[in-house]
């Protein structure tokens, strides 16, 4: 074995920390000249760059406490499953990607076997937004944490825990590139269509409960003017529940799953409705206007307006403390209110205007550094790597 080799163990619980994951191991093998060694669990992006993840992981992308009570024992086991694998590969340094309800356990069963390997977290668990006290003990199971958001580290960095902000990834996404012109043409999209954009999110609960009244929007707005093309970018984890319930709806769309064709897709979109998370950050980074909608179940409802201390849930409108996105939350993500702030914005009103200026705010916030996130991080792990290996 060569002891000059990295040995890096990944875990990442959903298709947007397979996204990252992907991308920093790019990173390090430039870095490394390609001489780095991968283990550990990630999806269809990781795996393409040379990760043999140690099981599927769709296994762990489950939001909300109604959804995941069913799948605890699963979930148990694939903990007991990772934590097992580590300790046969002996890894230089672990680094879990977001999934913080699954990675915390990981860390915490490892920390217990005193293997004197790094425990590193990306991605800072949403402290600000509740659970302000996990801050504060965090240290007991990871020795570094790298965060997307410049004000994230200063909730940690008080409590013991290093921490630094590597930058947000969607910086560097292949979504800045996209061709509308090339999608356009490849699905045979009239010039005069206009492309709206339905993006129900990852997971398969967030489908299940956003789709259907994101095609009912659809339709309704279909009823008005026939110009409309609508454009469904999915991920493989959920696509097969996208095709079967659009074309059980019967509604005319084109579904994409190529990382390429959605990026086109959502460049050559006049506007969006969408989940939120990072697509709408994405949204934002490509000047597409769009509305948020989110459903979970009435039970993480009552729970996230009681402990939630946060006034948004959208990232651009955290980063500029005002509303720019209409946030259309439980019983307000209906058809009606979405068309009602989709047609506002077709319009290119005062919501349209005050959109195009947040956007431009949140790409300077994002756009600190002058390497790329990815980069940023794959540093840090190698200098943990390079210390780690002095001490020992």
């Amino acid at each position: 074995m060569d002891t000059n080799k990295p040995r890096i163990y990944l875990i990442a619980g959903e298709p947007s920390g397979d996204a990252l994951g992907v991308r920093l191991m790019r990173a390090l093998k430039r870095k490394t000249n390609g001489c780095v060694e991968f283990f550990g669990i990630g999806g269809d992006s990781m795996e393409s760059e040379g990760l043999k993840s140690l099981f599927d992981i769709s296994d762990l992308a489950i939001m909300g406490l109604a959804e995941v009570i069913p799948s605890i024992p699963k979930v148990l086991r694939r903990i007991k499953e990772t934590v097992n694998d580590v300790v046969n590969k002996m890894p230089d340094i672990i680094i879990t990607i977001d999934s913080w309800s699954f990675s915390s356990r990981v860390h915490k069963a490892l920390r217990k076997k005193n293997l004197g390997i790094p425990q590193i977290h990306y991605v800072a668990p949403q402290v600000w937004a509740w659970k302000k006290k996990r801050a504060k003990t965090m240290y007991k199971y990871i020795d570094y944490l790298m965060t997307l958001l410049p004000q994230e580290p200063k909730y940690f960095t008080p409590h013991n825990l290093k921490a630094t902000c590597v930058g947000h990834p969607v910086i560097e996404s292949g979504i800045v590139s996209g061709k509308a012109e090339e999608f356009r043409k490849k699905f045979n999209i009239e010039k005069d269509k206009r492309i709206i954009a339905l993006l129900p999110g990852s997971r398969h609960n967030e489908v299940q409960k956003l789709l259907p009244v994101f095609i009912e929007s659809a339709k309704d707005l279909l009823k008005t003017d026939k110009n409309f093309v609508f454009v469904i970018p999915t991920v493989k984890t959920v696509s097969k529940r996208v095709r079967d319930m659009v074309e059980k709806n019967n509604l005319p769309a084109v579904i994409v799953e190529k990382e390429a064709d959605r990026h086109n897709a959502f460049v050559a979109s006049e506007a969006a409705v969408a989940a939120s998370g990072t697509v709408a950050l994405e949204l934002a980074i490509v000047n597409v206007p769009h509305v948020i909608a989110y459903k979970v179940s009435p039970t993480t409802a009552f729970l996230a307006r009681r402990f939630l201390k946060i006034e948004f849930v959208n990232l651009s409108n955290i980063l500029l403390g005002r509303e720019i996105i209409p946030e259309l939350l439980q019983e307000r993500a209906i058809p009606a209110n979405i068309n009602k702030y989709l047609k506002e914005l077709l319009n290119k009103g005062d919501l349209y205007e005050r959109q195009m200026e947040g956007f431009a705010r949140v790409r300077e916030l994002l756009g600190m550094g002058e390497q790329t996130p990815s980069e940023t991080a794959g540093d840090i792990i190698l200098d943990i790597i390079k210390e780690n290996k002095k001490e020992v």
